[in-house]
């Protein structure tokens, strides 16, 4: 029999919307070489592996070019699958081991909440050139160890951005986050996210960068809990709760697909030479 293997949109109540995630579950960790050329198979924004531990679940993530080391979507897609298919009870909390430390998922008022570190947004001044490469113009100009984050006037400004993507690429962070308040008065603001140097020209909605978006709007409109809304072609919605070092990312998910992998892959991802596929380093 082979593997199990899902595909779950991730942020959205219906198919076809949010951000769509691959999520592998595997009795033993792969290769990382295998990791990166499944996930590249996929080709979606992310694919999470996952690996059962004595206290919840080893999680890893990849790009189709690079793995990462935080991601938001593809953990929500990956808590789903554990309730949805049985391994977890309804009642129990989802656990995942990660490079980001312990990451948890518990189900409740927001449907699923996640519970991820905070990032502060500090000025950076020296990325005064991310601006012409968005196509906007900026009201600040930021960053923290893993994206850079640039202001812009109106929501207007974030849905007709036109990023140069080879200039984009050059910045030393995983993506670029360009963001404003929002003017659908059902939201707090909206935002966009753009990675070409991790291999996602422009990610649908992205969980992790609501660990800066939502400590940076909740001290502008002084609100711990707000609601984003990522103007991608797909949207999503995002509901952030920010609770001092950590914040609370709440969503819904739907899976789209359910199969298995072919016998040659599943054995291939036991075996074969180890090769360290490229991690992809922030900040």
């Amino acid at each position: 029999m082979g593997l199990p293997i899902f595909i779950v949109d991730a942020f959205t109540d219906k198919p076809f919307a949010g951000n769509p995630a691959a999520v592998c579950l595997l009795p033993i960790p792969p290769t990382e070489a295998w990791m990166q050329q499944f996930a590249a198979e996929m080709n979606f924004a992310e694919t999470a592996f996952l690996v059962p531990e004595t206290d919840g679940y080893d999680l890893r993530w990849f790009t189709p070019a690079v793995e990462v080391v935080l991601c938001g979507h593809a953990t929500l897609a990956s808590a789903h699958i554990l309730w949805e298919t049985g391994r977890l009870k309804p009642t129990e909390q989802a656990r995942f081991h990660t490079r980001s430390g312990l990451l948890t998922v518990e189900r409740g008022q927001w449907n699923m909440t996640m519970n991820f570190p905070a990032l502060s947004t500090e000025p950076r001044r020296e990325w005064d050139d991310l601006p012409a490469a968005l196509g906007v113009k900026a009201t600040f100009i930021g960053g923290n160890k893993m994206d850079a984050l640039v202001e812009v006037e109106n929501e207007q400004a974030v849905r007709y951005a036109w990023p140069d993507f080879a200039l984009l690429a050059k910045h030393p962070v995983r993506g670029v986050i360009v963001t404003a308040g929002a003017d659908n008065p059902s939201y707090d603001f909206v935002s966009r996210f753009f990675a070409p140097r991790s291999g996602v020209p422009e990610d649908p909605v992205t969980g992790s960068a609501h660990c800066c978006l939502g400590p940076y709007w909740a001290e502008r409109l002084n609100k711990r809990d707000l609601v984003g809304y990522q103007a991608s072609a797909r949207g999503g919605m995002v509901r952030v709760g920010v609770r001092g070092d950590r914040v609370h990312l709440g969503g819904q998910a739907v899976t789209i697909l359910r199969g298995e992998l072919g016998e040659a892959a599943s054995r291939s991802a036991a075996g074969g030479e180890r090769s360290e596929a490229r991690l992809e380093k922030v900040g």
